[in-house]
């Protein structure tokens, strides 16, 4: 049984409006061996589309190894558009060691409620997956549901986008942490792995571009979603 720990801690930091939410990096994260063209960094994986998507849309220039410089481009980026991370898994049992979300066992859940109580600029949650069985998305599900609360559904569209009253008085320690409830909003991108690319094919919404534009890929499609919450 291999137990896959997150690596990183959640990037966390005063003034972020947004977060990433994902589930873990791939094991080889957890055990230190990084190929070549990985970053050490959150989402670094070189077989993943989140930093590649987010080079196109703002010309960054990345660098894409196992380098200081690299996670300081990534970090640097994130503090200029207050974007933090805090994926939502801190470790799970695997039986295969893959990156599957699926394979997860016994899963031990971040809490990510008490992060958005301690950073009250937070706004909105960017999950980097659907309402799937062991995404984000539904994960958080079942975080709120500790906490009495519930994702209420604010489009009919594609990416799903939900929200939810966060009371000012926590309800799991009864202390009052702010002065008024906020509203958290939550969209569930389509996941920037590679695993996720026919499902993207068979989205209606990917075929009508597609059928317009024969050129247009699976990644152009996440990069112009992305494009609207980044």
């Amino acid at each position: 049984m291999f137990l896959h720990t997150h690596p990183y801690e959640p990037f966390l930091f005063d003034g972020a409006t947004r977060l990433i939410v994902g589930t873990l990096p791939p094991p080889r994260f957890t055990t230190g061996e990084l190929k070549e063209g990985d970053v050490d960094f959150c989402y670094g994986s070189r077989d993943g589309y989140l930093w590649p998507i987010l080079d196109e849309i703002f010309g960054l220039g990345l660098k894409f190894e196992t380098s200081r410089e690299a996670v300081r481009q990534r970090t640097e980026f994130l503090k200029s558009r207050q974007i933090g991370i805090c994926d939502i898994v801190e470790r799970a049992e695997r039986e295969r060691v893959d990156a599957s979300d699926l394979g997860m066992r016994r899963v031990q859940l971040r809490d990510l409620v008490a992060h958005l109580y301690t950073y009250p600029s937070v706004h909105t949650l960017l999950f980097t997956g659907g309402g799937s069985r062991n995404g984000p998305e539904y994960f958080f599900r079942q975080l709120l549901k500790q906490y009495g609360l519930r994702l209420k559904r604010s489009n009919t569209q594609i990416p799903r986008e939900h929200e939810f009253a966060l009371p000012a008085k926590n309800p799991l320690s009864g202390i009052r942490v702010s002065s008024a409830e906020r509203i958290i909003k939550t969209v569930s991108l389509t996941a920037p792995s590679g695993a996720a690319n026919r499902a993207v094919g068979s989205m209606e919404a990917f075929k009508e571009v597609k059928r317009r534009n024969p050129s247009f890929t699976t990644l152009d499609f996440r990069i112009q979603q992305y494009r609207a919450y980044f």
